[in-house]
């Protein structure tokens, strides 16, 4: 099946840890490295293979996005 007619049956597309780990250009072992620590995205276990939705990455994307830094106008303290 390609991915329009998964889409045309409503389902999200999912990535491979292949995949995934290409997208982030990390390593693939990073991908497991991340699962084993509890530290990266939720998968859905197909057999002995990990699929991850996409809504689940950018989800655990903005999770790991980090605070603006303030930017400090030295000017204005004077």
């Amino acid at each position: 099946m390609d991915s329009e007619r998964h889409f045309g049956l409503g389902l999200e597309p999912v990535l491979t840890t292949s995949e995934l780990a290409e997208y982030l250009g990390v390593q693939a072992q990073a991908i497991y490295d991340l699962r084993a620590g509890g530290r990266g995205p939720s998968g859905i276990r197909v057999g002995r293979e990990i699929r991850y939705r996409v809504s689940d990455v950018v989800r655990w994307l903005d999770g790991l996005h980090e605070p603006e830094t303030p930017v400090i106008d030295h000017e204005a303290k004077r």
